[in-house]
């Protein structure tokens, strides 16, 4: 039997499927499931009541976790040179404007977050075929579009999340690893519920958070009661 499969069904039988738990608990169980060779991340799934094919019930958008997730990104910023020097310095790994357009246009992309002055936008945009599908290309929704450079270079460097609802009305994000503290994990999830639960669509109608899970990079998941 393959070593990862037992590994799997030894945390499986750790969980009641029938059972929804308090999030301290739930952090506590994927906690105790069995290490492997890297700390893993933990993620949050939120199962939504909107229709994702609708643009306004669309749940997008970015936040900051009160303890970080763990890992820092790399990110860029386009903007005008009197910003350039401020970007660097809160954490830019590159910094300019038409230049880095075209150093981008023409296919380096070792980046993982794009930030954008507004004034910048008329050169950006046409990196939209390339950035789009990647999930890459600025937006004012999600805060990468801003005239404050420099803040937003520096929260999303230090791990801040953009989130959007997935084809099947789920949301998902990152909220910390497994060697997290307790508290830090619990404090994470529930401020990223209660982000999500603020912005419910006007046109979602009945319920609209159905269901939430915990778990691990290579575990099963966990219910959160509601």
């Amino acid at each position: 039997m393959p070593r990862k499969f037992k590994r799997y069904r030894a945390d499986s039988e750790k969980v009641d499927k029938n059972k929804a738990y308090p999030l301290s608990e739930a952090v506590s169980i994927v906690k105790s499931f069995n290490n492997v060779k890297f700390d893993q991340s933990v993620e949050l799934c939120m199962h939504l009541g909107v229709d994702p094919r609708q643009a306004d019930q669309i749940v997008r958008g970015a936040v900051s976790l009160p303890h970080g997730i763990g890992a820092s990104k790399r990110v860029i910023a386009f903007c005008p040179p009197d910003k350039v020097d401020d970007a660097k310095a809160a954490g830019a790994t590159e910094a300019g404007g038409e230049e880095l357009v075209k150093k981008v246009e023409e296919g380096w992309m070792d980046f993982d977050v794009a930030i954008a002055d507004p004034a910048m936008m008329r050169f950006v945009g046409k990196l939209g075929r390339a950035l789009g599908p990647r999930g890459l290309m600025p937006s004012p929704k999600a805060g990468t579009v801003t005239p404050d450079v420099a803040n937003a270079v520096k929260e999303y460097a230090a791990g801040k999340l953009e989130f959007r609802t997935d084809a099947g009305g789920n949301v998902h994000a990152v909220v910390g690893k497994q060697s997290f503290e307790n508290d830090k994990l619990v404090d994470n999830a529930q401020h990223f519920i209660n982000t999500i639960e603020k912005m419910k669509p006007a046109a979602a109608k009945g319920q609209y958070v159905k269901k939430i899970s915990l778990s691990a990079t290579m575990t099963p998941g966990v219910t959160i009661e509601q």
